[in-house]
Formats: C-alpha cells, sequence, structure tokens
C-alpha cells in the first residue's frame, strides 16, 4: 500500500486517539462565535497505519508525545522544517526490524571491495537516469554520458559521476542561462533542494524498515551526517525528482518562493512513477525493494541493487 505524505504548514494541534492521527486546527477551537457542531466537524482524523511521512512547516504546530511514539512505531519519518521553511531534521524509529542487531553486524561487516562495487552499481544507475531524462526534455546528445555509465569501474575512482553531473546541469534547465546547481543558488536550486529533502526521508525511512543503519554509508562517509547512507542510495532517484522539479518550474517560472502549491507538488515525490525489477511501481514502494535488496548485498544472498529508472 501507497503510505500517504502529509503536510501541516498552519497551526495545528495533532495527537492521537484511537489509532487515528487526529488533526485540530486552533483558530477554529478558539473562536466562540463558531458552533459547537462546527468545531466537531472541522477536527479531521487518519489512520497512522495509512501514513508514510509528515512534514511539520508552522512553529505553531503541537504534537503529543503519545502520537510521536505511534507515529515512530509505524516508521512514519518526521520532517521538520526552518524558519525558511526547509527541511531542517528528520526524525525515524530506532528499531525497525525484528533481526535489527544481526542486519547490523552484516552492514558493518561488509568488505570494501563489496562498497565499491555496490557505489558503481549505483553511479551506473544514477548517470543512465540522467542521460534518459535529458534525452526525453530535450533530445539531447547523451552517448557521452551512456559511455561514462558502462566504463564506471568499482568505487568510481575516475569520478565519472562528476563528469556527467556537469554535462547533466549544464543541460538540464537550457531556459535559465547560466544555471548551476548549487544549494544555496537562485530559483529552482531551492525546489531541488526541498525535494531532496523530502526524498531523503523516503529513503532514510525504507533503510530503517530493512534494518539497516541509514548513517552507515558505502561511500559518504562524513562524520557529521547521520544519513550517509541514505545519501549513497538516493543518488539514482535524484532524477526523478528533477524532472519533477524541471516541470514544475516550466509551468511556473517565479518560484523564488516556496510556496504552498510549490510544496504540494514535491510532496507528491513518493507516488511518482518508475520502473523497477522489471515493473510499474510508485517510487516509496521502489525505495523499500531498493533497501531490501541492498540488505541481501550485505547478506551475502546477491551481489546487485535493484534501481529504478525512467517508465517507457
Amino acid at each position: 500500500m501507497i503510505k500517504r505524505t502529509l503536510y501541516f504548514g498552519n497551526p495545528a494541534y495533532l495527537s492521537l486517539k484511537n489509532e487515528q492521527l487526529v488533526i485540530q486546527l486552533p483558530e477554529v477551537e478558539k473562536n466562540d462565535s463558531l458552533s459547537e457542531s462546527f468545531k466537531r466537524d472541522a477536527v479531521k482524523t487518519i489512520p497512522i497505519e495509512d501514513v508514510g511521512v509528515i512534514v511539520l512547516d508552522n512553529k505553531r504546530i503541537t504534537i503529543t508525545q503519545g502520537l510521536l511514539e505511534k507515529l515512530l512505531n509505524f516508521n512514519v519519518a518526521v520532517v521538520s522544517c526552518d524558519s525558511s521553511h526547509l527541511p531542517i531534521g528528520l526524525m525515524l524509529p530506532m528499531v525497525g526490524n525484528h533481526t535489527q542487531t544481526e542486519r547490523y553486524r552484516k552492514q558493518i561487516a561488509v568488505s570494501l571491495p563489496l562498497k565499491k562495487q555496490l557505489w558503481q552499481q549505483t553511479i551506473q544507475a544514477k548517470i543512465l537516469n540522467q542521460a534518459k531524462l535529458l534525452e526525453s526534455l530535450h533530445q539531447c546528445e547523451v552517448g557521452n554520458m551512456r559511455k561514462w555509465a558502462t566504463v564506471v569501474r568499482s568505487g568510481d575512482p575516475d569520478n565519472y559521476e562528476a563528469r556527467a553531473a556537469v554535462y547533466y546541469w549544464d543541460n538540464l534547465f537550457q531556459s535559465i542561462v547560466g544555471f548551476t546547481r548549487e544549494r544555496e543558488g537562485s530559483t529552482p536550486n531551492n525546489l531541488l533542494n526541498y525535494g531532496y529533502a523530502i526524498l531523503r526521508a523516503i529513503i532514510a525511512r525504507s533503510l530503517v524498515a530493512s534494518g539497516l543503519l541509514p548513517s552507515i554509508g558505502i561511500h559518504h562517509r562524513n562524520k557529521y551526517n547521520a544519513y550517509c547512507l541514505a545519501d549513497d542510495i538516493m543518488e539514482p532517484y535524484r532524477p526523478f525528482v528533477d524532472k519533477l522539479v524541471y516541470e514544475t518550474y516550466q509551468e511556473s517560472p517565479d518560484t523564488t518562493e516556496l510556496t504552498t502549491e510549490l510544496k504540494a507538488q514535491l510532496l507528491s515525490i513518493p507516488v511518482l512513477d518508475v520502473k523497477i525489477d522489471g515493473s510499474r511501481s510508485p517510487l516509496m514502494i521502489a525505495a523499500g525493494l531498493t533497501t531490501a535488496s541492498l540488505y541481501k548485498c550485505f547478506s551475502g544472498e546477491s551481489r546487485r541493487i535493484k534501481y529504478p529508472y525512467f517508465v517507457d
């Protein structure tokens, strides 16, 4: 089942009742001019088992400890936003699988050669997805990118990822003169940042569900980064976010401000249509297949990660 992504951008009181997420609006509760029946109808409930990601984007949101406990028990990723309305924090359960300790041991004990091989597969999938997107959007020459994908060696010592990135970003937003991909750069970098943060939460949630530590990566190893593995595994998924951002920008070029409407479009990332293991799938389901296949690599059952590709 596809889990729901919930966004809260207004003041709200979030609590738990009968395994349901209860949503109450303070402005409605405190307004004495409204009837009691109207106030009752304004209270919304959502089954927690239907929720995958929650985004909290208002300083006047109150969430109860009882609800947080239940959300984490159901492996819901809780994303908190800062004053600029960009995701700044992510809360995940400490235990997401019944064989957690055994899986941790296998993940920690994985050999360096296997890590390098897995990174090779990751970069190959990322470059191929980037090439497919450029070709579908602009009919760009992508023979060079496809060639680079075939010659990526174990661990990518020749840094074909960076070569492909330069060509990719030079050609993706062709209507923007001199566009560069920078975290603090001009729009639509802000849309990319927001989309990647949502994607990161989805991947981290799936890693926890597969009994893996999001902080121990196969390539990324920054000691200050608690989500190194999530940052590794999300690489081939980034072009799906890029496509959504490109389409959003084409429809509304004035994206300097992240409006509620823009965020709503980006929050559709979990249900984007992808192809994985020969079948069509929503992105959130595909993420679970990817992380499950990653564990099989760590446990010695497989040597390949299942990554998504664009639907033909």
